[in-house]
C-alpha cells in the first residue's frame, strides 16, 4: 500500500465525509422541503387569516359585536389549525434530520471499517523513522511496520536510515484531524 495512492484514497474520503458532515443540515433541509407539500397550504392560511384580521379591523366592535365576534373565532379557528401544521411539519423536519445523519454515520463507519479491513496489515506510507521516534509503535498499528527496511538516505546515499510504517488507523485519525481544521478554518 505504501508505494501507491492509497493515502491519497483514504484523505479523499475523509474529506468527503467531512464535507457531507458539514452539508448535512442543508440535505436535510432539502429533503424535508422536496418530501412536504404543506408549504402552499401553510401560506393559503396567513393570507386568509391576514384578510379576515383586516376585515375585522374595519369592523366596528360596538355596532357589529356578532359579526365581529363570529370573525374573531375563524380567526382563532384557523390559526389553530395553521400552529397544528406548523408543529407538524417541524416534527418531520426533525425526523429528516436525526434520518438523514443516523444514514450518513451508519455509511461513513462503514467506510472506515472497509478502509481499515482492505489495509490492516501494510503501511500507508513509509517515513525515517526519527520522525515519528518516540511513538513508532502506535504510529505503525495495525500493521506491525514499527522498524522496516533500511533504505539510503536521500542526503547521503551510502548512509542506511531506518523506515517506519504509517498504519491506516493513524493516518485516519490525522487526516481526520487535518481536514476538520482546514474546513473550520475556511467557514
Amino acid at each position: 500500500m505504501a508505494t501507491g495512492c492509497a493515502w491519497f484514497l483514504v484523505l479523499c474520503s475523509v474529506f468527503l465525509c467531512n464535507l457531507m458532515k458539514t452539508l448535512m443540515p442543508s440535505i436535510s433541509s432539502l429533503l424535508s422541503k422536496m418530501v412536504q407539500k404543506d408549504a402552499e397550504q401553510e401560506s393559503e392560511m396567513r393570507a386568509e387569516i391576514q384578510e379576515m384580521k383586516k376585515e375585522q379591523c374595519s369592523i366596528s366592535m360596538m355596532d357589529e359585536f356578532a359579526r365581529y365576534a363570529r370573525l374573531e373565532r375563524k380567526i382563532n379557528k384557523t390559526t389553530d389549525k395553521l400552529m397544528t401544521h406548523v408543529k407538524s411539519r417541524t416534527a418531520q423536519q426533525a425526523k429528516m434530520k436525526w434520518v438523514v445523519s443516523i444514514a450518513f454515520y451508519i455509511l461513513q463507519a462503514a467506510l472506515m471499517i472497509s478502509l481499515i479491513w482492505k489495509y490492516y496489515s501494510d503501511p500507508v506510507t513509509v517515513v525515517p523513522s526519527r520522525w515519528i521516534a518516540p511513538v513508532e509503535r502506535l504510529v505503525a498499528f495495525p500493521s506491525g511496520v514499527a522498524e522496516g527496511d533500511h533504505r539510503p538516505s536521500a542526503c547521503s546515499p551510502k548512509k542506511l536510515t531506518t523506515q517506519s510504517g504509517v498504519g491506516i488507523t493513524c493516518w485516519l485519525v490525522v487526516c481526520n484531524k487535518v481536514v476538520t481544521l482546514g474546513l473550520n478554518a475556511l467557514s
